[in-house]
């Protein structure tokens, strides 16, 4: 498994907030969700995405924007409309002025606007909680992000269009599957591109020797590595190993293996109801309570206390417009 698979794959959205926008101009919708992640896919029409901070974007037909949170943006037909609606976190949404719109702009299943067949039409998914996507993935993103249909060729599009409107059961689990699938999509090719600036540990991924630690480290996590285990491994000596590690990562192969070991905990302290022996022996930690330690240390809170506010913001999952 590879770095950025790993950090998509598994437990990720969940219940994820997904519409179809649909609008006829003049439109303009203020979005204050502080959501971590949110992918806006044009599929007709236009639509300009406007950060407080930062260059706006214009996105056509087949174009992708991504944009990492919390910061706000607006998205509209053109930068000069004034906002018709404002988008709130949970996906609750209200007037400018702050009366809620009460499902006024619902248009059906997930379809959400001013017109049905407006013309403009985007499919927007967010993530809502930051451990879905993963703390090393957005710090290697920018606040926004665009892909233009020239340079990337969405797949999903066809298929997003027919499933996100279906109200049948588990469905909320085949989008969430399917979102995903259109971020690895999406940023797969947003790092490869030839001017892109992709993080340090994507870039090492080409290299014969990090990538091969990387992997190593990816794909067995709870085994006793060690600088010189990877290092023989890899067919280099520790030192090499180990220079050539913090100049591609920007970090020891130790530092890094407690990051992905800790990131892996909360991904299954989130998910299930496992203890917290069992998850520390998954991960490589020797007991309940050295992963304990090490997860107050860089979380800030100890396990317990991480997956009480997990598991009660995943209870508070709204339901997208129309659904």
């Amino acid at each position: 498994m590879d770095p950025l698979a790993g950090l998509l794959d598994g437990p990720r959205a969940r219940g994820a907030f997904m519409i179809r926008a649909c609008f006829d101009p003049p439109w303009c919708v203020r979005v204050e969700d502080r959501a971590p992640l949110t992918v806006m896919l044009m599929v007709r029409g236009e639509a300009w995405i406007v950060p407080d901070a930062g260059e706006r974007v214009l996105l056509r037909a087949g174009d992708l924007a991504i944009a990492r949170g919390p910061d706000p943006y607006t998205c509209a037909d053109d930068p000069g409309t004034a906002p018709q609606a404002v988008v709130l976190p949970g996906g609750e949404c209200s007037y400018p002025d702050g009366r809620p719109l009460n499902g006024s702009m619902d248009l059906g299943v997930r379809t959400w606007g001013s017109a049905a067949d407006g013309q403009a039409l985007m499919l927007i998914g967010t993530y809502l909680w930051p451990g879905e996507v993963g703390g090393r993935l957005l710090d290697a993103l920018p606040p926004l992000l665009s892909l233009t249909s020239d340079t990337w060729d969405c797949a999903l599009t066809p298929l997003l269009m027919a499933e996100i409107v279906r109200d049948e059961p588990g469905q909320e689990v085949v989008l969430d599957r399917l979102l995903d699938l259109l971020v690895i999509a999406a940023l797969r090719a947003w790092f490869s591109r030839p001017d892109g600036q992709s993080p340090a540990w994507y870039r090492a991924l080409a290299d014969p020797v990090v990538g091969r630690a990387l992997r190593l480290i990816q794909d067995d996590p709870a085994y006793a590595w060690t600088v010189a285990g990877l290092a023989a491994k890899a067919g280099v000596s520790r030192a090499a190993l180990a220079r050539r590690f913090v100049e591609l990562v920007g970090e020891p192969p130790m530092s890094y293996l407690t990051g992905w070991r800790l990131a892996m905990a909360a991904d299954a302290l989130r998910e299930g109801d496992r203890t917290l022996e069992a998850i520390a022996r998954e991960v490589g930690y020797g007991s309940a309570f050295a992963l304990s330690s090490a997860f107050k240390r860089v979380y800030g809170v100890s396990p317990q206390e991480f997956r009480v506010r997990a598991v009660g913001a995943d209870r508070a999952v709204p339901r997208a417009p129309g659904s």
